[in-house]
């Protein structure tokens, strides 16, 4: 059975912070697999065009929209979430937030050899450092998936939820009341 957040279905807006949450988690297991395929190539093919363009989306992906995903969780959900149900929110949070310094490691290791792949430079990815970062990951976003949005769906109003897809769309730069108006 696929999981609902690899979904093909239209992306949730600010109006829906938890399901923008789910949909980036789809899109995190789609780089993965791309980063897997990556690594499977290399041996072949060097850092040909494919390689290059494939190196090039996964920094772009992973440098950009899975900094904010953090941020939007250890910023806005993890909080309010703590604050509203500490003895349910406490460990899962504090689980999560050591989950995000071990993921931000492996990048910090993964990073400059998909900088010199996307470079053209002479260079493969350990099968080893490629499964550990799909390790982690899978790990996290199914504590994700199942414990942490459902307890956050169960305990924000509409109101709380409002205020995270504010929050998230300001990291972005997005201004929700110009969006608004062109709708």
């Amino acid at each position: 059975m696929a999981a609902d957040f690899l979904s093909d279905a239209a992306a949730p807006s600010f109006d829906d912070p938890l399901g923008m949450l789910r949909a980036c988690h789809g899109r995190i297991v789609r780089q993965l697999l791309t980063l897997e395929r990556l690594q499977r190539h290399l041996p072949e093919h060097g850092c040909d065009a494919d390689a290059r363009a494939a190196a090039r989306a996964i920094l772009r992906y992973f440098d950009s929209a899975a900094p904010n995903h953090h941020a939007d969780e250890e910023a806005s959900v993890f909080p309010r979430l703590t604050a509203a149900v500490p003895r349910q929110a406490e460990g899962l949070v504090a689980e999560l937030e050591a989950e995000h310094a071990t993921l931000a490691a492996n990048w910090r290791r993964l990073r400059p050899l998909l900088a010199g792949i996307a470079a053209g430079a002479s260079a493969n990815l350990s099968p080893k450092l490629v499964a550990a970062v799909r390790t982690a990951y899978d790990a996290h976003i199914a504590k994700e998936e199942t414990g942490l949005i459902p307890l956050a769906a169960k305990t924000f109003d509409a109101t709380t939820l409002a205020e995270i897809g504010a929050e998230m769309a300001a990291r972005r730069g997005v201004d929700l009341a110009a969006s608004v108006r062109i709708r």
